[in-house]
Parts: C-alpha cells; sequence; structure tokens
C-alpha cells in the first residue's frame, strides 16, 4: 500500500489579517496559505489592498489584527535582530525596480552582499556577475547605470539583485508591468526557470493574465476586503462570481486562457 502524500510546507501563513487606513477598510481577516516551491498570485482590482498585503509579509506595514507567519516566523512584535535576519533570506523585486541611479547595476546586484556578509569585493563583483546571467543579463550590463536600460533589463537587473542573497522565497510586484510582449514572455520563462532550478518559492501580484496562467500555480483573488476564491487558473475559470469571472470574461481574458493551452506558442503573440 502506497503511502499518502506528505502535506506541503507552508512558508506563508495569514489568519484573520485586518487592516484599515482611517475610516477605510482594506482587508478583513484574510487568510492565506503559500507552500514552499510554489508560484502563488495575488490578483483583484485596484483598491483591492494587494500591495498592501505584500508590504504586510515583508515588513514594511503592520496590519491592525491578525496573525502573520513567514518561514515559520511570527512577523507581530518581532524583534529588530529577528526581522534583519528574516530579511536576508527573502528577496524583493519591486515594480519600478527600486535599483539607486547612482550606482551601476553591478553594484546594485553587490549591494545586499556588501551590506550582509563579509566577502571581499571580487568575490562581490563575481557572484553580482553570476546573478546578471542568471537572469539573462550580458556581462556588459553591469557597468551601465539603471538610467541606460530598457524597461525588460530594468527588470531583470532588479530581479538579480532580489537573487544576490540566494533568498528562499521571491517576491515579485508586477514583474512584467510596462513591458513589451516580447520581454514580457521572458520573464514567464525566467520566474519558472527559478522555481524549478532553486525551488524558490515565488509570491507575485500582477495583472499579467498570460503570466497568469503560464506560470502561477495556485492564485487568490481579492474583493470587497476578501479572498472571493483561490486556486489554480484552471479552477477560478469555473467559478461564477463577478471579482472571479471578470479575470476570463472579454477578449483580454479569452485571448490569455486561449495562449495557455498552447505552451510552445511563441512569446511574440502575447496579449498585452
Amino acid at each position: 500500500m502506497q503511502s499518502a502524500t506528505p502535506p506541503a510546507e507552508v512558508v506563508i501563513e495569514l489568519r484573520k489579517v485586518s487592516t484599515r487606513f482611517g475610516d477605510h477598510v482594506v482587508h478583513t481577516e484574510v487568510d492565506l496559505q503559500v507552500c514552499r516551491a510554489e508560484v502563488f498570485a495575488l490578483i483583484g482590482g485596484s483598491g483591492s489592498g494587494k500591495s498592501t498585503l505584500l508590504r504586510e509579509m515583508i515588513l514594511l506595514q503592520r496590519p491592525n489584527a491578525g496573525t502573520i507567519r513567514v518561514l515559520g516566523v511570527d512577523l507581530q512584535d518581532i524583534a529588530d535582530d529577528q526581522a534583519l535576519a528574516l530579511r536576508r533570506r527573502w528577496g524583493v523585486m519591486f515594480q519600478h525596480g527600486g535599483l539607486f541611479g547612482s550606482l551601476t547595476v553591478k553594484e546594485n546586484v553587490g549591494l545586499p552582499l556588501r551590506e550582509h556578509t563579509r566577502l571581499d569585493d571580487a568575490l562581490i563583483d563575481e557572484i553580482a556577475d553570476w546573478k546578471l546571467a542568471i537572469t539573462g543579463l550580458k556581462p556588459e550590463v553591469g557597468a551601465q547605470y539603471p538610467a541606460e536600460l530598457s524597461g525588460g533589463m530594468m527588470k531583470r537587473a532588479s530581479l538579480a539583485r532580489a537573487l544576490a542573497l540566494d533568498p528562499e522565497l521571491l517576491f515579485l510586484d508586477e514583474p512584467t508591468a510596462g513591458l513589451d510582449p516580447a520581454s514580457a514572455g521572458g520573464v514567464d520563462e525566467l520566474v519558472r526557470k527559478l522555481r524549478d532550478t532553486f525551488g524558490l518559492t515565488i509570491v507575485m501580484i500582477t495583472h499579467d493574465l498570460d503570466l497568469l496562467w503560464q506560470v502561477a500555480d495556485r492564485v487568490a483573488v481579492l474583493g470587497a476586503g476578501k479572498v472571493q476564491g483561490i486556486g489554480s487558473m484552471s479552477e477560478l475559470s469555473q467559478i461564477d462570481h463577478p471579482a472571479i469571472s471578470m479575470f476570463f470574461a472579454g477578449p483580454r481574458g479569452r485571448a490569455a486562457q486561449a495562449q495557455a493551452g498552447q505552451q510552445t506558442a511563441p512569446a511574440a503573440g502575447r496579449k498585452s
């Protein structure tokens, strides 16, 4: 008799998380779990609180109520030294890159290593070159400044910096926003590669339906302050709820769903 499949390891857990700004309620008792080595996406309309939840997961904001545990650590009243140790275990790619304009790309990627390790400069530069290569950037890009990069290159450079400390957990904030179809398709492939090669757990916020269909293992739909549905895109597409069906109706939703059935379709066929 075969043994049962062991339960997936939970690396992020939100219980009864509630958030408000003054009289405006953003979340009401949100419950979520993210498992190790999955690509988990948060989606929802404008103002649904996706970015707020992400900020709460990475210690940039505190909820008004509820608990958040990341990598086994309760974020409520976390001590400074605990927070520092936890931040070393995750990487964040911000929507607009977040690179320092006065530093070269290589210096930006190496910055977390200079802040959190005692490695010498030569080794840090070598690691930075490797991280850039992982994200598909050529070595000469490391000598450029952020202002000299295209949108797609900026996203990849920001991702290389997020990977600098070999994180277990990766947060991506709108990783394909503002990119042309070919560049966005490259990000799809890169996210899959990072998960499959390094076993990363990836949490992302996105409005990109192609990215959701091609990459996300599970998706949580936020609306009216709550999680309105959670599951694979295929599972969600069967749910008749206004907050969910908006992602599957209309030409963009249908095109993305059709594209998902054609895994070998070229990136240039992406719908924006």
